[in-house]
């Protein structure tokens, strides 16, 4: 590689099938054994991080102890300038979101071929912000679905139709307002960013054509939803 390679790395992955695939990639980038950290869980990786300053890691969300956010975060308090990549299983906009929030620098799924792991590697390495496009095409998706929703009018009638209209996502953050948590609350809770809490919440608003949050619940449970 052109780049020079930033030491140590911290690899942490539960399954050891994993560690040793990502260890064959790391070693065909350039790396030496004696440079990379092996952690399988939240409390072997903290125990690290403390003992020693991390240049690299890669991570995988769900661990048998927690969730990898939690190294995430760690990391990116002890130093703003490590590279940090996900690693995960998980494809939703949720897990996304959630690991950017916490300060990932990029993110890739496992079910990729190993030259993609390593391509996404080497864009951290020099300076890029790897998203796996699977998750890449499912927000534009999204995205593009918002903008061509068309918006009910507050006050109009919601019909026995309406009750499955909010989505389970939807469904699950409204009973969490229900019970009295804020956005950033809620956020903590469900691993994703503020933003994406209050999008959704916006979107139940329009559904249930209210625009309180005491509203959107009531009408809620007079529709059975909650």
């Amino acid at each position: 590689m052109d780049v020079v390679l930033p030491v140590p790395v911290l690899v942490v992955e539960d399954e050891e099938i994993i560690q040793l695939r990502l260890r064959k990639i790391l070693l065909d980038l350039g790396y030496a054994n004696d440079v990379l950290l092996f952690a399988k869980n939240v409390k072997e990786a903290l125990n690290i991080i403390q003992q020693q300053p991390i240049s690299l890691a890669l991570i995988d969300l769900g661990l048998p102890d927690g969730h990898g956010t939690e190294i995430i975060e760690k990391i990116r308090l002890l130093d703003s300038n490590t590279l940090i990549l996900v690693i995960s299983a998980w494809s939703t906009q949720e897990s996304l979101f959630g690991a950017i929030k916490a300060g990932a620098t990029g993110y890739v799924l496992k079910e990729r071929d190993d030259a993609e792991v390593l391509i996404s590697i080497r864009s951290i390495l020099r300076g890029g912000a790897p998203i796996d496009p699977f998750i890449a095409r499912e927000i534009l998706k999204q995205i593009a679905i918002s903008e061509t929703e068309q918006p009910v009018e507050v006050g109009s009638p919601v019909n026995d139709a309406d009750q499955s209209i909010l989505t389970s996502r939807e469904k699950e953050i409204l009973g969490l307002v229900a019970q009295g948590l804020s956005n950033r609350e809620i956020a903590e809770k469900l691993f994703v960013s503020r933003y994406t809490v209050e999008s959704h919440i916006k979107h139940i608003y329009r559904k249930l054509a209210v625009t309180k949050r005491t509203k959107a619940v009531s009408a809620a449970r007079s529709l059975g939803i909650l």
